[in-house]
């Protein structure tokens, strides 16, 4: 089959550890951000920190250019105390101060590009912090924050009165706001903190976020790791929209409301791009499905999009590409950072067949993600359990399941298999169907779906081996976090070892044929 190229569709974003060659890019960007050059750090600061503690520098490279970065240095906070300055934590910017064995992360910068402000950098920024708190098994992230706003109050309340608006909401600050929503809490406000900071008159914010994971007298030995992955299974309704844009708004909500929770995986069901007859007027099978491909670009940028600029992960159900002759079930995984990856169906129904033509594909893939392993089994192919198998030999932890059914028995027969392998592999599968009909559409099938996350069945997880599950044919999104590095200690010391303790010797060699096995890094 000839694949579509995804090479001028994809637009990288790399969170990374700052670089010498960055810094001249960052001093341009710092100064479009801040829009006041007398508070952004010059090249001898940036130089400096890069020299003394670079894994505490991060920035964000979107399509190859820097559009974020944020700076940082290790102190013994109890040494400053609450009413220090930023010269005196900071050191003037130059970070001489930094402390190894301190027990706190002191953010001292961190400045967005101003026309990336939608695509979730500044949160992208903050998350690559709580990363290097947490490596470094540090107590807490503080800083001063700026309060841009308060010179507009000013003449109206005092600076503790307008922080406690905000924290109400009654009130809107960009920076404060801000921080308030990424978890962190204010301890107080503390004056003359940055003398050249005349919207926030002077004034800053003392903000703190608590390390989850600190460990205070454990040994690294001792230390147990979690892994948490939150994933969000969408539920989607199948309902009659009047064009492109319709089916994008209706993807993005739910796109959004995965993000507001942080979930790392959002789950579409399979087809659920054939939203797009109902606006299509055609009534040929056979054209009906060459009419949805025909999307194909709008979909993968309209997704490659959504995955950037709300920070997750997609598996964006599936969709009928052409390729040549031929039609697919293709499902697409759109990583934060830019990357695409597809996996083809590989069974395919007799209805797809007969009715649509589609082809099937010819590998089992494994893709590299921020968040592990994972594999991708498009509706029917979950109820073959060779595949699982492999993608789980693979390295696979959690297997994404976008699938269509038609009504209750269809449905079981996904369900039933899905938990069946998640039980078997002990691995994490992840089910999402769509509900709702669409009565004027010709030739479309009814809908029926209890959208559900599948584990184990063991201590380490829930007593019937279900996370969490939907009611059926309701429109909505279920929400389950995994604990990976529970699942990998559950697979040597489980209650019952299924994957390790499977008989290789006694029918590994009657498979024949096996499918391609390929395994993506992103």
């Amino acid at each position: 089959m000839s694949s579509v190229d995804l090479s001028h569709m994809e637009k990288k974003l790399i969170v990374r550890q700052t670089k010498h060659e960055d810094i001249e890019d960052i001093i341009k960007m710092n100064q479009l951000g801040f829009g006041n050059p007398d508070i952004a750090f010059k090249r001898e600061h940036f130089e400096s920190q890069l020299k003394i503690f670079p894994e505490g520098q991060a920035c964000i490279e979107y399509d190859g250019e820097i559009v974020g970065s944020c700076s940082s240095i290790i102190v013994n906070f109890d040494e400053y105390g609450e009413d220090h300055s930023f010269d005196e934590i900071a050191d003037e910017g130059f970070i001489r101060n930094h402390n190894p064995n301190g027990k706190n992360l002191y953010g001292i910068e961190v400045v967005v590009h101003p026309d990336y402000r939608h695509m979730k950098i500044g949160r992208r920024l903050y998350e690559a912090r709580r990363n290097i708190c947490q490596k470094f098994n540090l107590k807490s992230i503080l800083f001063g924050g700026r309060i841009p706003n308060f010179h507009l109050y000013a003449d109206q309340m005092t600076v503790d009165e307008y922080t406690d608006q905000v924290m109400k909401r009654n009130l809107y600050d960009p920076v404060l706001t801000f921080q308030l929503m990424n978890g962190f809490k204010l301890r107080k406000v503390m004056p003359n903190y940055l003398p050249d900071d005349y919207d926030s008159l002077k004034y800053a914010t003392l903000m703190e976020w608590h390390n989850p994971d600190y460990l205070a007298t454990l040994s690294d030995q001792n230390y147990k790791r979690s892994l948490p992955v939150r994933n969000s299974a969408i539920q989607y309704p199948m309902k009659g929209i009047k064009s492109f844009e319709d089916f994008a708004a209706q993807s993005e909500y739910y796109v959004d409301a995965s993000s507001k929770i942080r979930s790392d995986f959002v789950v579409f069901p399979e087809l659920f791009t054939m939203q797009l007859l109902s606006f299509l007027g055609e009534t040929v099978p056979s054209k009906q499905v060459r009419k949805v491909a025909a999307y194909t670009e709008d979909y993968i940028q309209l997704f490659t999009s959504l995955a950037i600029r709300y920070s997750i992960n997609i598996v964006a159900g599936s969709h009928i590409v052409a390729e040549s002759d031929s039609v697919y079930n293709v499902a697409y995984l759109f990583h934060r950072n830019g990357t695409i990856d597809k996996q083809y169906k590989l069974h395919i129904s007799s209805d797809e067949q007969k009715w649509w033509g589609i082809q099937s594909g010819n590998e089992v893939n494994v893709f590299d993600t921020d968040c592990g392993k994972v594999a991708i089994l498009i509706g029917y192919d979950i109820q073959f359990p060779e595949l699982a198998r492999i993608a789980v030999e693979r390295g696979a932890q959690l297997i994404f399941t976008p699938y269509t059914s038609t009504d209750k028995q269809d449905y079981l027969r996904i369900r039933y298999c899905a938990q069946a392998r998640a039980v078997e592999n002990q691995a994490i599968v992840i089910t999402a169907g769509a509900v709702g009909n669409l009565t004027q559409v010709y030739h479309m099938n009814t809908h029926y779906a209890q959208s559900a996350i599948f584990s184990p069945i063991d201590y380490a997880f829930s007593e019937n081996g279900i996370i969490g599950e939907s009611d059926p044919n309701t429109e909505t999104m279920v929400v389950g976090e995994v604990d990976l590095e529970s699942l990998r200690r559950n697979r040597l010391v489980g209650t019952v070892t299924p994957f390790k303790d499977q008989r290789r010797d006694l029918y590994q060699g009657e498979i024949v044929g096996t499918p391609n096995i390929t395994t993506v890094n992103s």
